[in-house]
């Protein structure tokens, strides 16, 4: 069976601006805000959260399936992805479209500026659950509004439990949207600044809003993650990352752990020790999808970290 990721195909220009956002923004300016940082360090990833996870996930063992549109500038994301045995068969291709761009800046204290275009993107509703088949378990991450809407109901209608991870994409939504998504959705992801805007947004506490799903993960950065369910919280201690590189796909990660974990009967716990492991790997590196390990690292790593075994 498979795991259907449905979300964006991107590439990253990320830019490292060696000082601080903070000492080149006045407060008492915002109102003209006018900056501009010298980045000397430039590069051009392959990312977007689909693609991020599925690479995760495929090192994981888990078989990974992409659902994205592209653009015409498909082709080098399209050679990475066969050099990866990664199927291709769910990716549309848009004509007289790019493929979403991101274009991040990041400071010392890992704080990031990102322009994102959407491009082929805003046409990923064209694709649909029902194509793809021997689906177990799918996600939703951030992607084009309608397509983001007509894959949870589709997931929802085949029955298919998948986990709604809505990103960077959150703001398109209302309330009553956002509601309407977690109670299709089987599980619940968000970081801690998602978590204060889709309890604002929907005016519903965590704990309310965790009832409505099997589960609800709200990651924490250098503070760990907590995970809702059965009608508790568990504390996930974070796993110190060797040094702190860059945070770029360190969310999209962990979703592949938590994806692996799911599929594979594992508890909350397991799980999401897991999924911070992954994170705490990939902030090591660079980019994306620059990261590489085996499950028999993940083991060793594992048992180093929390004492126990996860395979």
């Amino acid at each position: 069976m498979q795991t259907l990721i449905c979300g964006s195909i991107a590439y990253d220009t990320i830019m490292v601006f060696p000082g601080r956002f903070k000492e080149q923004i006045l407060p008492e300016k915002l109102h003209i805000l006018n900056v501009a940082f010298l980045v000397p360090d430039m590069r051009r990833e392959f990312g977007g959260c689909a693609g991020n996870i599925a690479y995760n996930l495929n090192m994981l063992g888990g078989n990974a399936l992409i659902m994205a549109a592209v653009g015409d500038d498909y082709q080098p994301y399209a050679n990475r992805l066969q050099a990866l045995k990664l199927s291709q068969s769910h990716i549309r291709q848009v004509s007289g479209s790019f493929t979403a761009q991101a274009f991040i800046t990041t400071d010392l204290d890992d704080n990031q500026i990102t322009a994102f275009h959407p491009g082929a993107m805003n046409f990923s509703h064209q694709n649909h659950v029902a194509d793809a088949k021997d689906v177990s378990l799918g996600i939703i991450s951030p992607d084009g509004r309608d397509g983001m809407l007509q894959h949870a109901r589709e997931f929802h209608a085949a029955g298919i439990p998948f986990i709604f991870d809505p990103g960077q994409g959150l703001p398109m939504f209302n309330g009553d949207e956002l509601i309407d998504f977690v109670r299709m959705a089987e599980y619940l992801t968000v970081n801690d600044y998602e978590a204060q805007l889709l309890q604002e947004k929907t005016g519903q506490s965590l704990e309310k809003l965790a009832q409505l799903v099997r589960g609800l993960v709200v990651t924490l950065g250098a503070q760990g993650s907590q995970v809702y369910a059965d009608g508790k919280r568990v504390d996930i201690p974070c796993v110190k990352a060797e040094q702190v590189v860059d945070p770029t796909g360190c969310g999209d990660a962990y979703r592949a752990g938590l994806l692996y974990g799911l599929t594979q009967g594992m508890d909350w716990a397991l799980t999401a020790r897991l999924a911070a492991l992954l994170g705490a790997i990939k902030i090591n590196h660079r980019g994306g999808q620059n990261h590489r390990f085996t499950r028999e690292e993940i083991g060793v790593r594992f048992k180093e970290n929390f004492g126990t075994t996860v395979w």
